[in-house]
């Protein structure tokens, strides 16, 4: 299933993945976004329980595409900035669990799209940064806010003024990156990631989501207030009608889900 000239959809199993596939780096802009949103939106329905974004490119993504914002000879049109920004935070509330595999470069845009993801994995010599200030810019969707909720305040400001490109290792040990693998490993550590997920409780997956953004933007104790009314869907679903069977009949100890 192609979603758009420059991004594709396909559902192995039950994982989507998404291929970015943007000739020559996956430069973003408004309408190459968009493409992303409609294929992350598209998986369910197409039958995904957890999606994997992934590049088809020499790069993850090399950075935004300025021109293709719009600005003309006045730079980025603050409209279509917003626009993007707004895009990707309709990708990180996805209710399905969302992981970018990483190779290459992924710097600035598509560090940030990275970083609107639930988890990152890493091939050993992909490099990530948020490079904007390089160009006397900041990072315009979303990255500072990002790294500074993955990092920490002060490894936060230190990614995104200092615009260096970092090594992912080092971005694990940050709390930025969940997993980095040799290179030729990456592909399948990302779908052996991506299936476990897809084979787990979808519902509860998307309600652990909410609530840790919740926790994150507002605090524990605003989670704290929401957590009953996030847990009804959960007490609802046939994921976990499914794991009380899996549990009645193996008994304690038991793997409930079959990614477990």
């Amino acid at each position: 299933m192609t979603t758009s000239d420059h991004v594709r959809l396909e559902v192995d199993g039950g994982v989507a993945v998404v291929t970015m596939a943007k000739p020559p780096h996956n430069l973003l802009n408004g309408e190459f976004l968009e493409s992303l949103m409609t294929a992350f939106e598209s998986a369910a329905d197409a039958g995904g329980r957890a999606i994997l974004l992934r590049s088809d490119m020499k790069h993850f993504s090399a950075g935004a595409d300025t021109d293709g914002f719009g600005g003309g000879d006045d730079g980025p049109s603050s409209s279509r900035v917003q626009s993007a920004a707004e895009t990707l935070n309709r990708l990180e509330g996805v209710g399905l669990p969302t992981i970018a595999s990483v190779h290459g470069l992924a710097l600035g845009g598509g560090f940030e799209v990275a970083l609107a993801c639930d988890f990152i994995i890493c091939g050993a010599s992909a490099r990530l940064g948020l490079v904007e200030t390089t160009l006397g810019l900041i990072p315009l969707l979303g990255g500072v806010q990002r790294v500074v909720q993955r990092a920490g305040t002060a490894r936060g400001k230190e990614i995104a003024i200092f615009g260096r490109r970092h090594d992912p290792e080092l971005l694990e040990k940050w709390g930025v990156v969940n997993l980095v693998v040799a290179d030729e490993e990456l592909k399948n550590a990302s779908l052996s990631w991506a299936r476990q997920l897809a084979t787990g409780p979808t519902v509860a997956y998307g309600q652990v989501k909410k609530l840790a953004a919740l926790a994150a933007n507002d605090g524990v104790h605003a989670a704290d207030l929401q957590q009953e009314e996030m847990a009804e869907p959960v007490w609802a679903s046939d994921d976990l009608q499914t794991g009380l069977t899996a549990f009645a009949e193996s008994g304690p100890g038991s793997a409930i889900f079959s990614g477990s």
